[in-house]
């Protein structure tokens, strides 16, 4: 994972058809993103957005 996907966990994902997400963007708070959902339901109120935390562990060999 990369170091700024480290910095910011939250991500808002967009639901689209056939089982498939799209990262739409990476916040450090989850207030953050929650905020910014809030506006994309503004903007597209069809689509469908889920916030949700990305903690990938590191595997050390």
């Amino acid at each position: 994972m990369p170091y700024r996907n480290q910095l910011h966990p939250w991500c808002i994902i967009q639901l689209l058809p056939n089982a498939r997400t799209i990262v739409v963007q990476r916040f450090r708070r989850r207030s953050d993103a929650e905020a910014h959902m809030q506006v994309l339901r503004r903007m597209k109120p069809h689509a469908s957005y889920q916030i949700m935390f990305d903690a990938q562990q590191k595997h050390e060999e």
